[in-house]
């Protein structure tokens, strides 16, 4: 091993031909060394000094001839302190969740990770935004339950054994929570969900079954893209991250993993930045706002005065800004819960209850918690239902948490960042109980994209842009082409006519408790109103024949199509 000029960029370590270059960034005055161990151990074999005065600015570097590189692990040394790269590719020492290791012993070391991975052609989707029905999970909580049947539980590999349940579904875009290296072990808690200082360019060791994490991350994204699923990350960068490294950070993972897409903070992150970057306007930059949720949940549940902004999110293509539709997510209630619960109910998470939100916007339909009182479960399975037709039949990028298709739930608790159990993860179990909603979930996915008019590739106008005599979207009551839009009003009709592709269907929103009289907009000669779906089970007739108007039981929807 022989050293020799090194390079100050990259940051990080570069694997060339003969050679490998080190770079770090070392505030001025301060020591460092490279220690180099041989795999597996933790006593370093070799040192070597990076003097401050060959130093371009901050940034200290080497490079070392005759490294063999799957031989040995790397750290540094600052001032005295062992610090990992925080450009460091992949991890050592963590391999098995949840337990605490010592980087000042050397117990964590860096990989010396080189980039030969056979892709078989394999390219990123780009799936268009109008076409996307997302789902989001947790990459260890999808799997890890012993009901979920896979080999790999709560890892990489177990997530590519789901693949075949997702397709059935009809996904085609997964949205991870975080897959890089964070801290698990916490002094009190568990950081079961990812979130806080980590090393961002490393997949994560107790995500992976076998012994190397960036493979498998690799096998499971090129599986994913094979079966036409997209794979997009979430990447929660704390505010002290510097934008260079989150710019590096994004485009490593575009390069390096074929990622699909990213979601981050905008309150963290200058999203503008990041969709002006040459490199990554290949990619799905997307951010998370709760303007959908917060608005849909009080429809849902009846509320007054939402009608008016219901219109508005139905019909707005928010995957233009890089928003998503969703009615749950991690952060909050599962969709079985939000039909269940009138509060959060965090007492296992050991802070008094007091974490979590208070607005949750939800509706226990008469009993707080689970219930045996068959017109309460009816109920709620109703509900839960609705919520489905409501974002699926909405015109922007919908997103389903994972479990919510199977009426998954956290027994009230609206913020299980630190519930590494079964509370979290998902019981499939469930699966069989709730297969009725399940296959109604499944109905809907395929209904939204066989009608091209509920996933447009232009947001609707409101006007008759081909001059067949209908507006592409019109808003219907008890009166035909009047708006519902008081106060008082939890009803609503739309009315979508794609005039050039012969689409006409008609959407029955009855959010009250009691039933309502729909008015039946006209449709072009020679066709009449049929009955699609409904969330009821009061029977309606399949052919509507020259009727004028269609009563809708209290809390439901009913989707009718123009034949």
């Amino acid at each position: 091993m022989k050293r020799i000029e090194g390079k100050p960029l990259p940051v990080g370590v570069t694997i060339g031909k003969d050679s490998v270059n080190f770079s770090i960034a070392v505030p001025e005055k301060k020591t460092c060394q490279l220690l180099l161990y041989k795999a597996g151990e933790i006593t370093p074999t070799y040192t070597f000094e990076l003097k401050e005065e060959d130093a371009f600015g901050e940034m200290r570097f080497i490079a070392l001839e005759g490294l063999e590189t799957k031989k040995y692990e790397y750290n540094y040394e600052i001032d005295g302190e062992v610090v990992l790269d925080p450009y460091v590719k992949e991890i050592a020492g963590k391999s098995i969740w949840g337990e605490k290791k010592d980087l000042s012993g050397h117990e964590i070391r860096g990989k010396l990770t080189e980039s030969e991975y056979d892709w078989e052609g394999d390219r990123r989707l780009q799936i268009p935004a109008n076409e996307v029905v997302a789902y989001a999970l947790h990459v260890r909580g999808f799997t890890k339950h012993s009901s979920s049947q896979v080999r790999g539980k709560g890892t990489f590999k177990g997530l590519a054994e789901k693949i075949a349940y997702l397709k059935e579904l009809g996904i085609n875009q997964i949205q991870c929570m975080p897959v890089y290296e964070f801290e698990e072990v916490l002094e009190e808690q568990i950081n079961y969900w990812g979130y806080g200082p980590a090393y961002y360019f490393a997949p994560k060791a107790a995500y992976a079954s076998g012994k190397s994490a960036v493979k498998e991350f690799k096998d499971m994204i090129k599986a994913y893209h094979s079966a036409g699923i997209e794979v997009v990350l979430d990447m929660a960068f704390e505010e002290d991250v510097p934008l260079q490294m989150m710019d590096e950070c994004l485009r490593y993972y575009m390069l390096e993993y074929h990622v699909d897409g990213f979601i981050l903070n905008p309150e963290r992150v200058p999203i503008t930045m990041f969709r002006k970057d040459p490199l990554l306007k290949a990619v799905k930059i997307l951010e998370r706002q709760d303007g959908f949720s917060n608005c849909m949940r009080r429809f849902l549940k009846g509320d007054e005065g939402c009608v008016g902004e219901a219109m508005w999110h139905l019909r707005h293509l928010s995957s233009r800004k890089g928003i998503y539709n969703y009615l749950t997510s991690h952060n909050g209630f599962t969709l079985n819960d939000l039909v269940s619960y009138d509060h959060k109910h965090n007492e296992e998470n050991k802070e008094e209850n007091q974490d979590g939100t208070d607005y949750n916007f939800s509706w226990n339909c008469g009993v707080e918690g689970p219930s045996r009182k068959k017109e309460v479960v009816k109920l709620r399975n109703k509900q839960m239902k609705n919520a489905f037709a409501i974002l699926l039949l909405s015109q922007g990028t919908p997103c389903i948490l994972a479990g919510d298709e199977f009426a998954n739930s956290q027994k009230g608790n609206n913020n299980a960042y630190c519930q590494d159990n079964a509370i979290s993860w998902l019981n499939w179990k469930n699966l069989e109980k709730e297969k009725e909603l399940f296959a109604f979930v499944k109905e809907l996915i395929a209904f939204r994209k066989q009608y091209g008019i509920l996933h447009p590739k232009m947001e609707a106008k409101g006007m008759d842009q081909t001059s067949c005599g209908f507006p592409d979207i019109s808003y219907h009551g008890e009166s035909a082409w009047r708006v519902p839009d008081e106060y008082s009003s939890r009803e609503l009709g739309i009315y979508y006519c794609g005039q050039e592709v012969k689409e006409y269907i008609f959407v029955a929103y009855n959010m009250h408790w009691i039933e309502h009289e729909f008015a039946l907009p006209t449709l072009p000669k020679g066709r009449t109103w049929h009955l699609c779906m409904q969330t009821s089970e009061v029977e309606l007739p399949e052919a509507i024949q020259n009727a004028k108007e269609i009563a809708i039981e209290g809390r439901s929807i009913a989707i009718l199509i123009g034949k």
